[in-house]
């Protein structure tokens, strides 16, 4: 059985490297020594993710457990998948001691090595998202299968760990059997920036241009009278969205899944502000704004999926089965057709177009090339590392934000600023009581927080800087809003903050694979 000390021995390797060849090099060594049960707990883990999910351990208990470490290593991977599930099972009267009963026992039989890494894995502070597409690469290689087999199977099962399985213990043709399944989410395609829109309109050809709306990401799965409603990150918010589950209901079909936004709008029709939007993805009980549903993308009708169709055809599909709630769009003969298309989303109060080549498949999960968004004003999803305490009229709140960029080759998020400007009363009253939730340490003036929170920032653009790890630092940042429809595994990349300084261009980021 592989010890629970490879397993960190691994992590801290891939850790300490940027080179993402040692680091698939390293993954894969790992892998091919996996057998059976094993191969499911010990992707979750090495993806820094716990088996089978999360456990409900917060940093308050986690930071009270004080164990002895073991001298020698003797736990194993499976020994850690037990005690998960343990935990997880655990509830009721008394269930809070025996959790913590188990969480000490646990952490007993871990040497200090293990320990840390079991502390800030049962945190969150090892989720780290990046990390799946060298990961996936480690598998490929460990497994001896293409790449873009094991890419594609993840896409559809949505689940590393059963990816994974599939390729070392059944090569391609298990990964082949891997099908969308209506009702199970897929990973959504994402959209790379582009400067501007003659720039996208050159590199694709043949494309239609749609509005970029200000809403929330949604994924509508129909399977005869059963509707299902799922966030960006694969969440269920059914029970939150009655009016998007009748309108499921109503489609003429028996079966479809369905891409698009939704967003709450005002009398006048134009785009409440994203946080309202947000707001009811977590209600319990009836609000007063209803929700839009805008689609752009059809995956799968009665029966035939169309992941592998071109876009112009999924395009197709969708017209017959929801012509109504298709987002605005059209094929630009010429340039001005699209401009005016831009112009138009822009009056409509949206935040710009997204150029689609119309040959492209649906490539869940990557920000690669064929959709590309314009935006007129510069902005980022970062990811929040820290914040500092206030100070003046501030004092007493957290301020002062510490931002980081993703990292493609699957560390941890880079450090490129800070910034407090953007914050209002209600955001630094926010942040003050939401921050300590997800906090790792502090020192006297700064609190220090798992990569759990993504912020949207506005900029006038970067510069050269030596003073942050990724020799670039924001000019002018300042906070929009919080997007608690992302991860860190959606945030921007390192490089497209690279691609912002002047002189570079936006072909300059590198397309993840």
């Amino acid at each position: 059985m592989v010890p629970l000390n490879a397993v960190v021995s691994a992590s801290a390797e891939v850790a300490g490297t940027r080179a993402r060849n040692a680091k698939i090099r390293t993954l894969a060594e790992l892998l091919t020594r996996l057998r059976g049960a094993e191969i499911r707990p010990a992707a979750a883990l090495l993806a820094g993710e716990l088996p089978g999910g999360r456990a409900g351990v917060g940093w308050s208990t986690l930071n009270a457990l004080r164990a002895e470490p073991a001298a020698t290593p003797g736990l194993t991977v499976l020994d850690v998948a037990a005690t998960v599930d343990e935990l997880r099972a655990t509830t009721g009267t008394g269930s809070g001691q025996r959790r913590l009963d188990l969480l000490h026992a646990l952490l007993g039989r871990a040497t200090t090595d293990e320990q840390l890494f079991l502390v800030r894995l049962l945190g969150g502070e090892l989720r780290q998202g990046a990390l799946e597409g060298v990961l996936l690469a480690a598998v490929a290689r460990a497994a001896d299968v293409p790449a873009e087999a094991v890419r594609r199977a993840f896409m559809l099962s949505g689940r590393l760990p059963a990816t994974a399985e599939a390729a070392l213990t059944g090569g391609s043709a298990a990964l082949a059997e891997f099908r969308l399944e209506v009702g199970r989410p897929l990973r959504p395609m994402l959209a790379s920036p582009a400067d501007t829109l003659a720039a996208a309109l050159d590199e694709l050809g043949d494309c239609v241009v749609e509005h970029k709306l200000d809403g929330a990401r949604i994924q509508l799965h129909r399977d005869r009278e059963q509707v299902r409603v799922f966030t960006r990150t694969l969440r269920e918010i059914t029970g939150q969205v009655p009016e998007l589950v009748e309108l499921g209901l109503a489609l003429p079909c028996t079966s479809v899944v369905l891409d698009g936004e939704a967003l709450a709008l005002t009398d006048s029709g134009r785009p409440r502000p994203f946080q309202e939007t947000m707001s009811r993805f977590g209600a319990r009980g009836p609000r007063d704004e209803v929700l839009r549903p805008h689609f752009f993308d059809c995956l799968h009708l009665d029966g035939a999926d169309l992941v592998d169709e071109p876009l112009h055809r999924r395009l197709a599909a969708l017209a017959r089965v929801a012509p109504e709630h298709r987002i605005p769009g059209v094929c630009p003969g010429n340039a001005e057709d699209a401009d005016a298309l831009l112009d138009d989303a822009l009056d409509a109060g949206h935040e710009g177009v997204v150029v689609k080549d119309l040959d492209s498949i649906y490539a869940a999960g990557r920000r690669g090339r064929a959709w590309r968004k314009v935006k007129p004003s510069h902005t980022l999803d970062l990811v929040v590392l820290a914040a500092e305490w206030g100070h003046g009229r501030r004092s007493g709140t957290l301020s002062n934000l510490h931002l980081g960029a993703r990292d493609p080759a699957g560390g941890p998020p880079i450090m490129v600023g800070k910034t407090f400007k953007g914050l209002t009363d209600e955001l630094l009253a926010w942040q003050t009581a939401e921050f300590p939730r997800h906090e790792t340490h502090r020192d006297r003036s700064t609190v220090h927080l798992a990569p759990d929170l993504v912020v949207e920032v506005e900029l006038d653009g970067v510069q050269v800087s030596t003073r942050y790890p990724g020799e670039v630092a924001l000019r002018f940042a300042r906070v929009l809003r919080y997007r608690p429809d992302k991860d860190a595994a959606t945030a921007d990349t390192i490089d497209a903050v690279r691609a912002m300084l002047p002189g570079a261009s936006s072909a300059d980021e590198k397309v993840e694979p």
